[in-house]
């Protein structure tokens, strides 16, 4: 069996060479370089020309990470960048497909098992390896990469990632109203489950909120649940950018990265009033969020994630900090109060089909209705008189 065929089946390890590293300017905030900290210059062509066309430094970031580990692949296939065909993008998405992901590994024994469904959230853990949408992810960012060679010239004549021309043909006309068609996938590109969002039910709910240990953490769950806000936008939120009169703070979106206001709920205010209470002001243009111990620090996202495992390591769940933002977003849609496009304002999506999703049953609301289903008993089937009884029996059944 030769390297490409033992990379595919899993039985090869792609050496981690090279690194992804600051930059010294901002156009690209990120570059990658190779196993002898020399810096990979068609890489850097690339994400200099997403950082001019505005692209947020986290894009970025994850697009370097990207082309690094494709780099890392070539290097060991003895590859050029400018050679490579569909044949090392295959060995790519069967390495993917068959490798472990090393972020997935557990390191404590009372971890549940990658890819285990957890029995009182019904949410499935992560898998072992690398997910489908990760894969697609990794073979856009090499499309795009060669995209742009090409069009400056540079690399194959042809793109070796495979392109589906019917659907880019479709789905580039298509109005954003209109339901997106079925289509086939273009070559090894992954099949992607389309699951509904899983919220929190009300009576979990209550059991992680009680699990919090402090006035911030409550403050901060109160503030998930009624804005919707994403962990990082909550997370960055100043004293500045709280409006106590009009009930409402503002987030930096993602995506646009403007300022915009965000409602709240009056509880969330005077949690966030306790809160400041007992830990004080923090310095002007500095995140509300503080650390409760060591140096004072802001409140990070993995801080904050660490605060969820912890509860969760309690009450036996495995929530995570956006399920916050998918119970804010099925309470609004489903409340009976607010209509869709208002939802979809409060949580600013782009499509108002993202929002249209929240419209759905839990199941968790159905064991009521299920029980009393199968409670009722069935009903006697009858017979018009004159038939006899033995006649019924033998054409029907006793």
């Amino acid at each position: 069996m030769d390297l490409r065929q033992e990379l595919m089946e899993g039985r090869a390890v792609v050496p981690s060479a090279g690194a992804v590293v600051p930059a010294e300017g901002q156009h690209p905030p990120y570059i990658v370089v190779n196993g002898f900290s020399s810096e990979v210059e068609p890489v850097t062509a690339y994400l200099r020309n997403l950082a001019l066309g505005d692209c947020s430094p986290l894009t970025g970031r994850s697009y370097a990470y990207g082309l690094l580990r494709w780099f890392r692949l070539l290097w060991l296939l003895g590859t050029a960048w400018e050679k490579a065909t569909e044949a090392e993008v295959a060995v790519l998405a069967g390495w993917l497909r068959s490798a472990r992901n090393p972020q997935r590994q557990r390191r404590s024994s009372q971890s549940s098992a990658a890819g285990a469904v957890n029995i009182r959230t019904g949410k499935a853990s992560l898998g072992p390896g690398y997910a489908p949408r990760t894969i697609n992810h990794a073979l856009s960012v090499v499309s795009g990469f060669y995209e742009f060679h090409g069009h400056q010239g540079r690399g194959p004549v042809v793109n070796p990632v495979p392109a589906s021309p019917q659907r880019r043909r479709v789905l580039g006309h298509r109005s954003p109203l209109e339901p997106a068609p079925v289509l086939g996938r273009a070559r090894l590109r992954q099949k992607v489950a389309d699951r509904p969002p899983r919220s929190i039910p009300d009576l979990l709910w209550d059991e992680l909120f009680a699990a919090m240990g402090c006035e911030r953490d409550r403050a901060l769950l109160d503030f998930y649940v009624s804005s919707g806000a994403r962990a990082e936008e909550l997370l960055g939120v100043g004293l500045e950018d709280i409006d106590w009169s009009g009930q409402k703070i503002y987030v930096i979106s993602k995506g646009t990265r403007a300022r915009e206001a965000v409602p709240a709920s009056p509880a969330a205010f005077l949690r966030l009033a306790s809160y400041l209470d007992q830990r004080g002001t923090p310095p002007p243009g500095e995140p509300l969020w503080r650390t409760r111990h060591g140096q004072d620090r802001p409140l990070s996202y993995w801080a904050m994630r660490r605060v969820i495992q912890r509860a969760n390591a309690k009450l036996g769940t495995n929530w995570s900090l956006h399920d916050m933002r998918h119970t804010a977003a099925y309470r609004m849609a489903n409340g009976g109060t607010l209509k869709l496009e208002e939802v979809q304002a409060v949580l600013r999506h782009a499509n108002i089909q993202t929002t249209n999703r929240y419209l759905t049953v839990r199941v968790e609301e159905l064991f009521d209705v299920m029980a009393a289903h199968y409670a009722k008993p069935r009903t006697p089937t009858h017979y018009a008189v004159g038939y006899d009884p033995s006649d019924i029996a033998a054409v029907f059944g006793a």
